[in-house]
């Protein structure tokens, strides 16, 4: 089971294996309050997709199909490999991500793409 929880809600036991998707750390979110198991840092919009998608929701389908090009490419395409191999080991998987937007963000993308 895959789910998605922002970074700045509570860490529980039924989380599974908590993995943070974003290149840039939670404002304001100590590491002990995280309780990650992981930071997969490359598997987050770079920089210049994240600047232009400013989490504007009519932008959201174009963030979509830019952000799936880039996770096929490059050391993108490599720790969404290694995010596949964490959800077939774990049970749960809580993707972990620092947007106020529950619906219009990367954690919602990968979730699906893991899912196919």
């Amino acid at each position: 089971m895959i789910k998605l929880k922002r970074a700045y809600e509570t860490a529980e036991d039924s989380d599974g294996f908590r993995v943070l998707v974003d290149r840039i750390w939670p404002r304001g979110v100590s590491k002990e309050k995280a309780h990650l198991d992981e930071w997969l840092k490359q598997v987050g919009p770079t920089t210049e997709l994240r600047k232009w998608f400013g989490h504007d929701p009519a932008k959201f389908p174009e963030f979509k199909t830019r952000y799936q090009q880039e996770i096929a490419a490059g050391p993108e395409a490599d720790a969404f490999k290694q995010l596949q191999a964490w959800v077939k080991e774990h049970d749960v998987v809580t993707l972990v991500y620092g947007a106020k937007d529950h619906e219009h963000n990367q954690a919602v993308i990968l979730k699906e793409m893991l899912e196919k």
